[in-house]
Order: structure tokens, then C-alpha cells, then sequence
């Protein structure tokens, strides 16, 4: 297994049939994860297309992660945790911003996403909404939500299919709030040939 220290992220490419494991190794942690198609930057994944054609806010086993032409790009394979948000975009240096009201600089989702993609060709507006993986958004019958601790205990992992050749983008999240207080590190591992 490769480690993210906490608030960091990285990019690599993933064959079609290859498999990625994301693991938290400490309990309580987010990881977010956006990806495109190898070949072609102007399909990246959808989590409009995702949930419609789930019918599910909650993906876990057995779901597709769906790209924005409707087609299949990760197969969850086995989820331990089964508590994952597609709703929420990475955090961000304005989302600090506007919704904590920090002013100062902070380490974020986002801009890890776009300092890692860069290299390949990516610009920062290229990346939306992420799959947020152990991220715990519970919704209220009024329609709102809020972002409770990650349900995800130390060594819980899921694992993804590659549906198609992809260049991924994946985080150990930076926001203290999402991952009960404190940030740290997710661990990942690429299976298959």
C-alpha cells in the first residue's frame, strides 16, 4: 500500500480491469477521488449520472460510477464502510472561504486534485464533483444536510474496478471538520496487471 500523508494528494492512471484499493488506515478519514478518461479529458465522472441511474444517494457494492457521456468508469467491487457522499464538491479554498469564514490559506481537496492532474493536462476547472469516500452527509427529512464523522474504522477499505483506462485524481481530504477533528493519512493500492 502506497501512503497520502494527511491534507495530500496524487494522480496516476488505472487500466481498464486493474483494480484500486482506498483504505483508512487511522479511522475517521476521508479520501476524495475524481477521474477522466485516458484518452479523452472530456468525459470525467458524473455523480448526476451516477445516482440516476443508481437510484441511490449511497453507492456501495455493486454500483457504477458513471461518466458524464453515460458510460461506466469504476465498478465498487467490495465496500466495507458503505457510507460514502457524491454530493458534496471538494473542499476548496473558497468553500473555506464562504462557509468557515477563514480568510487565511488552508490546505484543500481541490487544489491537491489540480496540483496533482496538472502535470497531465488537467486544469483546475475541469474538476467537479468528487466521490467522497467515507464521507458521512446524513440528509434531513427538511432536505438539509450535514456532514457528520466518517463512519469508516481503521483498516476499512473499498475497492473499484476500472471500467475503462482512467487518469485519477485521488486525496486524503484536508478539511478537519469532515474528518472528526483531525486530518490523516489514507493509504491506496493498484491491483492487477
Amino acid at each position: 500500500m502506497k501512503e497520502l500523508p494527511p491534507q495530500s494528494g496524487v494522480a496516476f492512471t488505472l487500466r481498464r480491469g486493474q483494480r484500486l484499493r482506498v483504505q483508512d488506515p487511522q479511522g475517521h478519514q476521508v479520501s476524495d477521488l475524481f477521474c477522466f478518461n485516458q484518452s479523452d479529458f472530456g468525459e470525467w465522472l458524473s455523480s448526476g449520472r451516477s445516482i440516476d441511474y443508481a437510484d441511490t444517494l449511497l453507492l456501495t457494492k455493486g454500483h457504477v460510477l458513471y461518466s458524464n457521456r453515460s458510460r461506466e468508469m469504476l465498478r465498487i467491487v467490495e465496500d466495507e464502510v458503505g457510507r460514502h457522499d457524491f454530493l458534496l464538491t471538494p473542499c476548496s479554498l473558497a468553500m473555506f472561504q464562504i462557509v468557515a469564514r477563514n480568510e487565511e490559506w488552508h490546505p484543500s481537496c481541490h487544489e491537491n486534485l489540480a496540483k496533482n492532474l496538472a502535470p497531465f493536462g488537467i486544469s483546475p476547472d475541469q474538476i467537479a464533483t468528487t466521490f467522497n469516500i467515507f464521507m458521512n452527509v446524513v440528509f434531513e427529512p427538511s432536505g438539509r444536510i450535514r456532514i457528520e464523522p466518517p463512519a469508516s474504522r481503521a483498516g476499512q477499505s473499498i475497492l473499484f474496478e476500472a471500467r475503462m483506462d482512467l487518469l485519477v485524481g485521488l486525496t486524503a481530504c484536508s478539511h478537519e471538520e469532515t474528518n472528526h477533528g483531525r486530518c490523516k493519512p489514507i493509504t491506496y493500492e493498484i491491483l492487477g496487471a
